[in-house]
């Protein structure tokens, strides 16, 4: 079950920092509500600006179970929250883990995204350190529902993104992803292993021009982890291939440095709506 904190002067917050934006926009926010935040950030992931947002930091490698909890433990952490994605390929590559994280693994049936931080997160709140809803403070920055940009999809593009909204739940709930990227009412590209960006850049490269992109959370979305989030970046990417639209899941999805993504949308001709789950 979720939790949500209630901040008392000076209490303090943890932060389970991946890579992007995301964690330095949570760690200003939780700091103007009052708290002191703790992020434990991770190698070759977390954005090292982060430093300059939190009270303290701790650096780990992925898969240092053990020290991120030691590191709370030190900083009198019982509340935190996990923000920002950790690359998928580094399962294969660069994590180390330790002892505690083997121990974690063999308790997993399949490696599905969500049983994982499930498990982690239920080996942090058997040493007392609660995992709070990623959304916690951050109701400014989801997405809204209706067109976000001055130009709305054209029908065509409407036509894709009704096909697109319907196979993004499918892969989510099949754990594969949270992004398809549509031409034409076909799929060009799913989500996988590479992410959201390297699903856009390989989908929009095979339909050339004008793919729709299409981002929602799992049906059984567990509101504490690996929310839906799109930025600068996202739109960035689009415009390299000539993407025209983007859905995204109203009231699911953080959209971060909003202004920025809407004018770079602009700049691009890129369209952008909310669309609320049923």
């Amino acid at each position: 079950m979720a939790f949500m904190p209630h901040v008392t002067d000076g209490e303090r917050i943890g932060l389970i920092a991946g890579n992007g934006r995301f964690p330095i926009i949570f760690a200003d926010n939780a700091r103007r509500l009052g708290y002191h935040v703790s992020a434990v950030a991770h190698e070759g992931e977390t954005e090292p600006e982060l430093a300059g947002h939190v009270d303290r930091i701790h650096w780990i490698k992925i898969g240092q179970l053990n020290k991120l909890i030691k590191a709370f433990k030190e900083d009198g952490v019982h509340q935190a929250v996990m923000l920002g994605g950790i690359k998928k390929t580094h399962v294969f590559t660069t994590i180390r883990p330790d002892f505690r994280t083997l121990a974690l693994a063999t308790r997993l049936a399949l490696w599905k995204d969500d049983d994982i931080l499930r498990e982690f997160a239920k080996e942090l709140e058997s040493e007392g350190i609660v995992i709070c809803e990623s959304t916690f403070g951050l109701e400014g920055i989801l997405a809204e529902e209706g067109t976000l940009t001055a130009r709305a999809p054209s029908e065509k593009e409407w036509e894709d993104i009704r096909y697109g909204w319907d196979v993004a739940q499918e892969i989510g709930r099949l754990d594969i992803g949270q992004c398809v990227v549509i031409k034409d009412r076909v799929v060009v590209a799913v989500e996988a292993v590479e992410g959201t960006d390297g699903a856009i850049k390989r989908g929009g490269e095979l339909a050339k021009e004008g793919a729709t992109v299409v981002k929602r959370s799992k049906p059984q979305q567990d509101m504490r982890f690996d929310l839906p989030a799109v930025g600068p970046r996202t739109i960035e990417v689009m415009a390299s291939v000539k993407a025209s639209a983007l859905a995204i899941e109203a009231g699911r999805t953080i959209l971060l440095d909003r202004e920025i993504v809407l004018e770079k949308a602009r700049s691009a001709k890129i369209a952008i709506v909310g669309i609320k789950a049923k």
